[in-house]
Order: C-alpha cells, then structure tokens, then sequence
C-alpha cells in the first residue's frame, strides 16, 4: 500500500502539460507540414518520376510521424490515467 505524493503528482502534471504535451503537438506540426510538403511535391512537379517518388516517401514519411505522435499522446494519457495524475 502506497500513499501518493501530491508534491510529486503535482510536479508531473505540470512536466506533462507545460514540456511533453506541447512537444508533441510540435512534432505532429513539423509531421503534418513534412507531409503537406510531399503532396504539393508530388502534385507539383508530378512530370518528374524522380521527385514524384520523393513527395511519396514525404508523404510516407510525414504520415508515420503523425502516428507516431498520436500514440504517444494516447500512451502518455494512458500512463496518466493509469498513474492518477
């Protein structure tokens, strides 16, 4: 039987809110503009073979990075909710 810390909860909430959670949501900024970035390469120079398979690994890319980020938001929820923080 553990007695919880408000001091350390305290402490973790704000590390959650005020460095990783907006952290996140930059690597999902920087995801999402690497991928828009790929389809205006793909569609715009789309007569080039070479840089139409460059936009797709962007896209690629900037699609993996999303979810990445996604998941760790929802893990970091997860581990929050799990934790009572």
């Amino acid at each position: 039987m553990s007695k919880e810390n408000p001091a350390i909860t305290q402490v973790l909430t704000k590390i959650a809110d005020y460095i990783v959670n907006p952290a996140i949501g930059l690597m999902f900024a920087l995801a999402l503009i690497f991928f828009l970035y790929g389809v205006f390469e793909y569609f715009v120079k789309s007569n080039d073979p070479t840089a139409r398979v460059t936009g797709s690994q962007h896209i690629l890319w900037g699609l993996v990075g999303m979810v990445i980020m996604f998941g760790a938001y929802g893990i970091i929820n997860i581990i929050k909710g799990t934790i009572g923080v």
